[in-house]
């Protein structure tokens, strides 16, 4: 097929990719390969070396444990480099890597010039350390990112992985998580409001019309809206906000339902911002509240059944692939019978690139560290169902995500003076690259964002009473169709 197959689009609602940022990356990868390449490894090596090779079973599993890990990396290393990629459809234009970026260090320089494409890692550590430049806008250089940069494994990235990604999915305590938030989140208001807006909500927002730009205060008062219906809240409810962040959810909650509503995080800051957008919305303190502590806290000193609704909006990712399904129960127990859980969490796709797996270590290392529950559609329902919940509904919002991020990649630069000025040229720089490539990540399918609506898997549970909130089989028809009738 040739290139002009491939389909670009113009729609006002997102950051279009042109034809090149359309261009598929390698995804060489395949889990038998990988298998019996874990699996062979090891045998080898026992029949090879002198001191193992007498032993028994015991000592092929011994050396299995020893040589899983490395031997995965290795497997990574390899076939991101000779992998091809997955189709052809567009053809890349070839140019030298000095038509996109400029390198002021003279070491990379003699590695990464011309033709020779520089490592997307390397890239960016020399861009935040001001050692390479953009030639322009970032997020238009980065469209064209397949012609200049390649997206392997380096030994940075396994040394990174082996010493700090693999101990944080093993611990993952309570003052990890506690210590990765507020290093985070307590940075400064000022600093996420750069690129927030008024709203401060760091979740996706929502598009519903692709062909105007409607606003990053539309899109997530558009979500705030859609929330809400999918719980169908009332005035007798128990509303429990998991990671509330800054408390917008919690206050329009309560403002415009009339429930009773408890944001819950780990961020002081997020906590006196959330508390005073409470009181500043003539909201009573009885009515809501935004508290910090750890959730774990709540679900141990509340009874079972303690709120009708639960809502978690992006922040299970930072409970960790260990402690997930402890965090899922915990959910559980603490929702009525008759309850509603709706869940929003960031994912990847399960038929990964190496360019997803290079973003996704940079966005563990520098932007939401601690945050490795980033998984795939499939094992997050796997999840979800393994703790006894049903699911009701689920909305796909990754192109949704790259449309709140563009809006927030466009704020971060018109305040360009005042971040530089306060936090200095590395975190503009780091978060510049981190908004420009998550608005190609959401768009081209890398990571996205999923919105399920759930309540507990029982039979005494009204599915009946759903139907009316149930909002994707409410079809509004373009016109009236013409049924077809039996002769």
């Amino acid at each position: 097929m040739s290139a002009s197959k491939v389909k670009v689009t113009s729609y006002p609602a997102i950051a279009n990719a042109p034809l090149v940022g359309l261009a598929e990356g390698n995804g060489t990868f395949h889990n038998l390969h990988l298998a019996g390449l874990v699996l062979f490894v090891p045998w080898l090596l026992k029949r090879l070396l002198p001191l193992v090779n007498r032993g028994g079973f015991k000592t092929y599993l011994f050396l299995l444990l020893l040589t899983g890990l490395p031997t995965t990396l290795a497997y990574w290393m390899v076939m991101s480099r000779i992998g091809s990629r997955k189709n052809e459809k567009v053809q890349l234009p070839g140019k030298n890597i000095e038509e996109y970026i400029t390198i002021k260090d003279p070491e990379l320089k003699k590695l990464y010039n011309g033709k020779q494409k520089i490592p997307m890692q390397v890239f960016h550590d020399g861009y935040f350390d001001g050692k390479i430049d953009f030639n322009g806008d970032v997020l238009e250089i980065m469209e064209h990112r397949h012609d200049w940069a390649k997206f392997v494994m380096t030994w940075s990235l396994l040394k990174y992985v082996i010493t700090v990604l693999i101990p944080d999915v093993i611990t993952h305590s309570r003052q990890q998580d506690s210590d990765q938030v507020t290093e985070h989140y307590d940075r400064g208001n000022d600093f996420y409001s750069w690129f927030l807006g008024p709203r401060m909500i760091y979740t996706s927002g929502v598009v519903l019309n692709p062909d105007v730009k409607e606003t990053l205060e539309q899109l997530q008062d558009n979500k705030l809206a859609i929330v809400c219906s999918k719980l169908n809240l009332k005035p007798e409810d128990r509303l429990l906000d998991i990671g509330c962040g800054w408390g917008t959810l919690t206050a329009y909650a309560a403002k415009n339902f009339g429930c009773d509503v408890t944001g819950v995080t780990l961020a002081k800051n997020q906590s006196e911002f959330g508390n005073n957008r409470i009181q500043e919305n003539g909201i009573s303190s009885d009515k809501a509240r935004t508290l910090c502590c750890d959730f774990r806290e709540i679900a141990e000193q509340k009874p079972s059944g303690s709120y009708t609704k639960i809502v978690s909006l992006e922040m299970a990712e930072h409970v960790g692939i260990r402690r997930y399904q402890t965090f899922l129960r915990q959910v559980y127990d603490l929702l009525d019978d008759d309850g509603i859980f709706v869940f929003q969490v960031a994912g990847f796709r399960q038929c990964w690139q190496y360019e997803d797996l290079i973003w996704g270590l940079f966005m563990n290392k520098y932007i939401f560290p601690g945050a490795d529950a980033s998984c795939s559609l499939g094992w997050v329902i796997n999840q979800l169902e393994k703790a006894n919940f049903e699911v009701k509904n689920i909305d796909v919002l990754g192109v949704h995500y790259s449309a709140t991020l563009y809006r927030w990649y466009e704020n971060w630069l018109s305040n360009h003076d005042e971040i530089v000025a306060k936090y200095g040229d590395r975190w503009y720089r780091v978060w510049a690259f981190f908004l420009a490539s998550a608005v190609i990540a959401s768009r081209q399918g890398s990571a996205s964002v999923f919105q399920i609506t759930l309540h507990k898997n029982l039979n005494a549970y009204h599915r009946i009473e759903g139907v009316r909130s149930h909002a994707s089989i409410h079809v509004k028809l373009e016109k009236e169709p013409e049924y077809v009738f039996a002769v």
